[in-house]
């Protein structure tokens, strides 16, 4: 099923767990994938874009709870 939620630098920061000033910085460093949407100037990306750039990361890993 595809996740077609429209997400902010504020949830993108969420998913990651960094202050959405980080997430600012790698899309201004290109490290972020280009937009999938933009309103009124402002960016948002698809959530499975989103996951998908998490999962390619260099340095993945995965997080346990407990």
């Amino acid at each position: 099923m595809t996740d077609r939620r429209l997400w902010s630098y504020k949830d993108i920061a969420a998913h990651i767990r960094v202050q959405p000033d980080t997430v600012r910085s790698y899309r201004k460093h290109g490290l972020l994938p280009d937009p999938d949407h933009v309103e009124g100037g402002k960016p948002y990306w698809y959530a499975d874009t989103i996951r998908a750039w998490v999962a390619s990361r260099p340095g993945n890993r995965t997080r346990r709870n407990g």
